[in-house]
This record gives structure tokens, C-alpha cells and sequence, in this order.
């Protein structure tokens, strides 16, 4: 039987695999000592203890040291990752509002810069705020853009391979603008553009109403319509991004849905279009007829589609989202109503629990996932943790 050499290559692998093993066994737990990550690796004790001290002169871990205790013997040094050897960025371009996020690599929110936005700005204004915001989000925080290794920007409308919404957006002018290369002469690390709902799903998956659901239809509420899946855990766009538009199909009636609650009868002429669907909520908790009766009318058009997403996908959780899942408490019940009726098998349906910064945080988890993905496929050196001072 011939031997099998092993080259310095394969050595070399081996020992960033090794690595590898430990980065992941210290990622989303509490302090570990070498026993606890041995245990968690199946490496052994002398391995690990070689291993997480390299990790921490390269700045990927930390070492907490033991305190004074009363017990026998000398307690065990524990380490952690270093979430902060990186950050990440996830940016909300609305119609209304510029949303950046930046954290670290637990994903754990570091700063915040929220800033208006006229929806009728133009291209070059939108930009211009967008740039502002991000400013005041790296610098506020104390970073520089070398600092950051993702940034995943979500936008209004479906996302094509090329990161641009040529399909359709609401945004004035937003058809003709390539984010990846105006962000991109700016940061060297990846930066990821995708579509609002898709995003928002993905956060609720990670950090709301669906963190115990793999499959997932999220419903954006509000004078746009829109929807997110998740199917078996993993985000869906589609062939060409445009998974889950299916308000484009008139027969849906999600375009004009939002319609029966800016036209309701009694909304002063003192209320602007933008706020007349608040207005029409709040007389309708307070018993006003007309109101509930375009509030019900909204909820059937939009059960129409929802019903279409889940007898096709099944899923078991629908969660209603966006701006009027602040008004839930009027949407759910009827909506539930209207799903059994239409539908084979019925899903729970949950409001959203993140509110307005869930598009932002699904931007986030996705500059999460964009590292992760380079990390553990790429290996330690892409990217290249700072070392410790």
C-alpha cells in the first residue's frame, strides 16, 4: 500500500480549517474555554489551545481573564470572538427616508442615521442624502469605510442581477442609477443592493415574528404593497429578482387597494394624501363606519394576493409588515377571515415586530451573510481581521 504524502499545502489548509472550526464554534456563543471548544469541534484539547491563541495574536478572538475565584485550582481563560474585528452596513432608501445601520460582526447595532427624504427628489438629491447618511453613520461611529465589510442597501422595486430596478420603481428617476458603482468608488469591501421586501423578510426571519418559520411570506403594508419569501429557510428572488411581485397583476388588486383609504368618505380636506390612511385607522378604532368599511375593503383586496402566495407556497407563517402593520390590531382578524375562506391550509398570520427598521435590518443580516459567506468559503485571510492593539 503507497503512502500519501502530505505537502506544506495541505498542511497549511488543514490548519485554516482548524481555524475555521474554532471562528465558528466562538461565533454566536458565550465565552469558551479550550474544553468547551474542543467538546464543540471534536479538536482536541492541545489543538484548540494552539489554534485560539493564534486566532487572538491575529485579532479574530479575545481572552477573557479568569477572576479571582474561591474555587480549587486555577480557573480556566475563556475566549471570544471579536465581533468588532469588522462591521457591517445595511441602508434603507425609501421614499420618505434614509435609513444606515452599521454593526458589528454579531450583529449587534453600533449607530444609527435616519434622515428625511422628499419622495419626489430626484436622482442626484436621493444620492446626495444617501452619501450624507452614510457619512454620519461611519464617522459618528468612530470608523473609516476601510473599516466596513459589507454593505447591502435595500430600494423600491424588484432588483435585477445588475443591482438596478429596471423592472419598475416608484422612485423618481431610480431606473437609470447603479448603486454597486456609485457606493463602489467609495468602499473597497462587496456592496449588495436588493429589494425592500425581500429584506424586511429576511429580518423577520432573523429578528422578529418569523424567527421559529422557514417558510415565510411576508406582506408589506402600506400605500405600496409588496411581498418577501422565504422558502425552507433560504431568501427567494427569483431567476431575475422579481420573486414575490405579484401586485404587477391587476387581478390581484393590490395596486389600488390602498385607494379605498385615501378616498374614504370624511377624511378632511385639511389631511394630506400621505396621512389620509392614518387618519382613516384611527377613526376606525374609534368605531367610525365609513372608516372600517374601507379598512375591510383594503384587507380583502390585499388578501386576494396573500391568499395566491400561500396556495402556491404553503408556508407556515404570513406576516403582515410595513407601514400599516402599526394598525394590525384593525388588519389581522379580518385578514385571517378572509385566508380561510380563500385558502386549503391556513398559516398563522403574525404582525411585524420590527416596525419601521426592518427593511434596514434585513440589509444588515444580508452584509452578515455576504461575510460569513467569504469567511468560512474564502477562508481567514478574505477578509483580514485588524490585529489587535
Amino acid at each position: 500500500m503507497t503512502e500519501l504524502a502530505t505537502t506544506g499545502t495541505d498542511l497549511s489548509r488543514l490548519r485554516e480549517l482548524n481555524s475555521l472550526s474554532i471562528v465558528r464554534a466562538l461565533r454566536q456563543h458565550p465565552p469558551s474555554t479550550v474544553t468547551e471548544l474542543s467538546q464543540r469541534t471534536g479538536l482536541s484539547r492541545p489543538a484548540v489551545d494552539v489554534i485560539a491563541q493564534g486566532l487572538v495574536t491575529d485579532g479574530w478572538a479575545s481572552v477573557l481573564e479568569p477572576g479571582a475565584s474561591s474555587a480549587v485550582g486555577r480557573p480556566a481563560r475563556r475566549y471570544q470572538f471579536r465581533a468588532d474585528a469588522g462591521h457591517v452596513l445595511g441602508v434603507d432608501v425609501g421614499a420618505h427616508k434614509i435609513l444606515a445601520l452599521l454593526a458589528d460582526l454579531d450583529g449587534d447595532i453600533v449607530h444609527t442615521v435616519r434622515h428625511s427624504v422628499s419622495p419626489d427628489a430626484g436622482p442626484e438629491e436621493r444620492l446626495a442624502e444617501l452619501d450624507s447618511v452614510i457619512d454620519a453613520c461611519v464617522s459618528e461611529a468612530g470608523k473609516s469605510f476601510g473599516d466596513i465589510w459589507a454593505v447591502t442597501v435595500a430600494v423600491t422595486g424588484a432588483v435585477d442581477a445588475a443591482g438596478q430596478t429596471s423592472f419598475f420603481t416608484p422612485l423618481p428617476g431610480w431606473q437609470q442609477v447603479n448603486l454597486a458603482s456609485h457606493l463602489g468608488a467609495r468602499f473597497t469591501c462587496p456592496i449588495l443592493v436588493e429589494n425592500d421586501c425581500k429584506l424586511a423578510a429576511l429580518a423577520e426571519r432573523w429578528k422578529g415574528a418569523a424567527r421559529d418559520a422557514d417558510d415565510i411570506v411576508y406582506l408589506l403594508g402600506g400605500m405600496r404593497n409588496g411581498a418577501g419569501l422565504i422558502i425552507d429557510g433560504v431568501l427567494r428572488r427569483g431567476f431575475g429578482g422579481a420573486a414575490g411581485e405579484i401586485g404587477a397583476l391587476k387581478q390581484v388588486r393590490w395596486l389600488d387597494a390602498p385607494a379605498h383609504l385615501q378616498n374614504c368618505a370624511g377624511v378632511p380636506s385639511t389631511v394630506s394624501p400621505d396621512d389620509a390612511a392614518a387618519w382613516v385607522f384611527n377613526a376606525a378604532r374609534d368605531g367610525n363606519r365609513a372608516a372600517r368599511a374601507a379598512v375591510n375593503r383594503y384587507v380583502k383586496d390585499l388578501a386576494v394576493g396573500a391568499a395566491a402566495l400561500v396556495l402556491t407556497l404553503d408556508p407556515q407563517v404570513v406576516v403582515f409588515g410595513g407601514g400599516f402593520s402599526r394598525s394590525a390590531d384593525l388588519v389581522l382578524d379580518p385578514l385571517r377571515k378572509e385566508l380561510e375562506r380563500l385558502c386549503i391550509r391556513m398559516p398563522e398570520v403574525r404582525a411585524s415586530t420590527l416596525g419601521a427598521d426592518s427593511v434596514a435590518l434585513g440589509a444588515l443580516k444580508l452584509s452578515l451573510n455576504e461575510v460569513d459567506d467569504r469567511l468560512f468559503s474564502a477562508g481567514l485571510s478574505a477578509p483580514v481581521a485588524p490585529r489587535r492593539q
